[in-house]
């Protein structure tokens, strides 16, 4: 699947849907850091892509960069809110505290 979506990225296509399959597939195939690049291309060609945002922030602290995920789960929230998106809000809302856990003394 990754290869056919590496191929119409490569043959010019590139949209928010395109990119969040290929970050999507990568996040699943254990490489987060290539998951966030496209995830990242996802969230600039849209912004209120929620649930681009949601995994964003997942591939993120897979790599370590805690203050990233936390930033990406923040806009995250923004865009679900906005978008009615109760699911995505409320998954989100749940790494946030989960973070907030996890660095408290």
């Amino acid at each position: 699947m990754l290869d056919s979506l590496e191929k119409m990225l490569a043959q010019g296509m590139d949209n928010p849907m395109l990119r969040f399959g290929l970050g999507k597939g990568y996040l699943d195939a254990g490489d987060a850091e290539r998951a966030v690049t496209h995830f990242r291309r996802c969230v600039e060609l849209d912004p209120k892509y929620s649930a681009a945002w949601k995994l964003l922030g997942r591939a993120l602290q897979s790599c370590g960069d805690l203050d990233g995920a936390r930033a990406a789960w923040e806009k995250g929230l923004v865009a679900a809110q906005a978008h009615g998106d109760k699911q995505a809000e409320k998954e989100m809302t749940v790494f946030l505290r989960k973070l907030d856990k996890a660095q408290s003394p």
